[in-house]
């Protein structure tokens, strides 16, 4: 009979291991950009246009699917870059290097958003098409000629000063306005600036979905179809 000699196993050094380490962590540095660049992505709120809905400093996870995939509906939280004007200047703070290099880390794989001051956060009232009014005898904004009733804005219409527009939503864009209406910047306050308050569809990152931090806020982001349902599709 033939006798198996033993196998004699390699000593793995620690280069070895940090080598498996080095791919690990490339792997999933790469599966991150993916996601980042074409599923969802983070931000976090800066201001307060979206109380009580959002607060500020909540973060919260965006799907980028829409609106290039998936239809945006009217209710729809969402991120949008500034149209032009929407915004103040507002100059990028120095950093430290090392504080900087795990801000673009974090930036790079989805987990932050360096740039969320150049965002804005608002909930989608009319889609293109749409004839949007405001105010009816009730401070009612319509949609179509239906008026909606807003559960999620932050204060009761009647507390809401009445800021008066009509306007039909062009092609390609869309109407837009906080839940907290007494401070938000939205469509009805940008009717000034070159985009005369319509956000291109171009501009939109994404639907917000999720608030992810703190812990205890969080919670899925509905578009409250029933405020909606009752409007019909433009003529």
């Amino acid at each position: 009979m033939s006798r198996r000699l033993p196998v004699r196993r390699r000593r793995r050094g620690g280069w070895y291991f940090f080598r498996d380490l080095l791919v690990i962590f490339l792997i999933a540095l790469l599966a991150s950009v993916l996601i980042k660049t074409f599923l969802v992505r983070s931000f976090y709120i800066p201001s307060g246009s979206m109380e009580n809905t959002l607060l500020i400093k909540d973060r919260i996870l965006v799907n980028e699917l829409e609106p290039s995939l998936i239809p945006i509906q009217r209710g729809d939280v969402i991120v949008f870059t500034d149209p032009g004007g929407w915004l103040p200047a507002r100059p990028s703070p120095a950093q430290p290097p090392v504080v900087a290099a795990v801000a673009w880390l974090l930036d790079l794989t989805g987990l932050a958003a360096s740039d969320s001051n150049n965002h804005l956060v608002k909930r989608v009232i009319g889609l293109p098409g749409d004839h949007v009014t405001c105010c009816n005898p009730l401070g009612q904004t319509s949609v179509n000629d239906v008026p909606l009733n807003e559960p999620y804005t932050h204060d009761p219409v009647d507390q809401t000063p009445a800021i008066p527009f009509d306007v039909t939503v062009p092609p390609g864009t869309i109407w837009v306005e906080g839940d907290n209406r007494n401070n938000s910047k939205d469509s009805r306050l940008n009717q000034d600036t070159p985009s005369r308050g319509f956000v291109p569809l171009g501009n939109v990152d994404g639907r917000a979905i999720i608030v992810t931090f703190p812990i205890d806020q969080w919670t899925l982001l509905s578009n409250y179809p029933e405020t909606f349902k009752a409007v019909p599709d433009p003529k």
